[in-house]
């Protein structure tokens, strides 16, 4: 989020200072508005682009510059048109899982298995898997909310493989004396020693280590979005599905598979 209202507000101040045709181009409600009206008309971006810009944009202007242009909060937001995800088959599913290799392929059946969002599954602990209950529990999800979900059958056992290969790595990462992994909020102050604990430790981790932008300190995070997706992508041509497939096409699965095996449909909501 921080990066994508940066990258507004670059292109924003661009868009001023050539309007203007002045270095320091005077911000103001008016000028939010030309921009945004720009964006619709000339650019023809889409509605969740337009309102992000407008989400963007008020963050610059009441929270960075300290202005309150008038009218600018109370802004129509554009609407969306309705659209139908997309949801493979049974068939093209399974063929879509079994073309995958390694941890990509664990993290996939998961999702599918969970119905969990990319980063949800990205940003699991060791802590957020129970076995015995055969349960997934997601904290600080979509809205900031904690849910647990459903452990699949298949794939327990690659998963406590993974789990085997998380602590190897985990037993590395304390005799090198690294620092603790990330942990959300201020939790690395409340718990000063958790973040060293192997419960703390990424179920998915990166295997190289990398400097924490914030505090400078060299740790290792969990595996990046990116890695999945290509993993997702490339497997959906192997496996010859010319549906647009994602990461997050397996979520809609998870749950229209679930509703055609007659799952109650306020149960899956």
């Amino acid at each position: 989020t921080e990066c994508t209202y940066v990258d507004w507000a670059r292109r924003f101040l661009a868009h001023l200072a050539a309007e203007q045709q002045a270095p320091s181009p005077r911000v103001d409600g008016e000028a939010v508005r030309n921009y945004l009206t720009h964006l619709a008309v000339h650019r023809r971006v889409s509605a969740s682009t337009h309102n992000q810009a407008l989400s963007a944009l008020l963050f610059l202007c009441r929270d960075v510059l300290g202005l309150n242009p008038e009218g600018l909060a109370d802004a129509p937001r554009a609407k969306r048109g309705d659209r139908l995800p997309v949801v493979l088959s049974i068939p093209e599913t399974t063929a879509l899982l079994s073309a995958m290799r390694g941890t990509p392929r664990i993290m996939a059946r998961l999702i599918y298995g969970g119905g969990l969002r990319v980063l949800e599954c990205c940003e699991l602990r060791v802590k957020d898997i129970d076995f015995d209950q055969g349960l997934v529990f997601v904290r600080s999800g979509k809205g900031d909310k904690d849910r647990s979900t459903l452990l699949p059958e298949a794939g327990r056992e690659e998963l406590r493989q993974q789990l085997r290969a998380a602590e190897t790595l985990h037993r590395a990462d304390r005799a090198a004396g690294l620092a603790g992994v990330w942990m959300p909020d201020a939790l690395e102050r409340k718990y000063p020693n958790a973040n060293r604990q192997f419960g703390w430790f990424w179920l998915f981790p990166s295997s190289t280590l990398s400097t924490d932008p914030r505090a400078g300190v060299v740790r290792r995070h969990h595996l990046h979005v990116s890695v999945l997706q290509k993993a997702v992508k490339a497997a959906a041509n192997e496996a010859r599905i010319h549906k647009p497939v994602s990461v997050h096409t397996l979520r809609h699965c998870f749950a229209t598979h679930l509703l055609l095996n007659g799952v109650d449909i306020r149960q899956i909501q």
